[in-house]
């Protein structure tokens, strides 16, 4: 629904940001329209007319009811995960590092920001055993206030077509379809983006497979997105 989604968007980068100062003139605004119903004898009418009241409220629920879930459900739901790395690296193997050894990670939807790049990008290599990998990291970076996202993405591509995506310590705001992404733009998503599926957890350290056969040699981000 891609009206929710514009919604969700408005309310985490305009809205969220004057929390507080909106909760309180939400409570000042129902405040005074209790104190008006009742001035008015609108509490009375609705007690006279039981059955036209509840239809109303019923049709409020349910028109409101999903809308509320889908921007509250972020700030309560919560999953976590935590797996084994991949199969180390078999005896012998060494790692070459890509050209662009880091990985910029954005988090969620709105409009990504690429993290800092990663000062020691010689990580300890993860990969299929018995093929030489290329490793890219890097460390996800939040898209805004509300969009937070943090912990380290780790993406392998062994030397026999064969590619891994790794989270370590990971975390980030939950929200309605979460997807893993790998993009070709190191800013953020981008067209031509590959989709990877359901992220499996909002947080803990975890691996995402990545079909046989895709191509990952242009991916430059990892994007979380809803």
């Amino acid at each position: 629904m891609p009206f929710l989604g514009d919604l969700e968007r408005f309310a985490a980068t305009t809205l969220y940001p004057w929390r507080f100062a909106i909760a309180a003139l939400a409570i000042a605004a129902t405040a005074g329209f209790v104190a008006l119903a009742i001035r008015r004898g609108w509490v009375a009418a609705a007690r006279r007319h039981p059955g036209r009241t509840g239809a109303l409220l019923t049709v409020a629920v349910v028109i409101l009811a999903p809308a509320a879930w889908y921007l509250g459900s972020p700030l309560v739901v919560r999953t976590e995960l935590q797996e084994p790395p991949p199969a180390a690296v078999g005896a012998g193997a060494t790692a070459e590092p890509s050209a662009s050894p880091t990985l910029v990670s954005s988090p969620d939807s709105g409009a990504p920001r690429p993290s800092a790049p990663d000062s020691t990008p010689g990580a300890t290599p993860v990969a299929t055993p018995g093929a030489t990998p290329v490793v890219r990291t890097g460390s996800f970076s939040g898209a805004d206030e509300f969009h937070f996202g943090r912990g380290r993405a780790t993406l392998t591509e062994a030397r026999d077509g064969s590619a891994t995506l790794r989270f370590d310590e990971f975390s980030v705001r939950n929200g309605p379809d979460l997807y893993v992404y790998l993009s070709p733009d190191p800013a953020g998503y981008a067209e031509g983006a590959i989709e990877l599926g359901r992220l499996r957890a909002t947080d803990g350290s975890f691996n995402t497979p990545i079909p046989p056969g895709t191509d990952v040699t242009g991916a430059q981000s990892v994007v979380i997105w809803c």
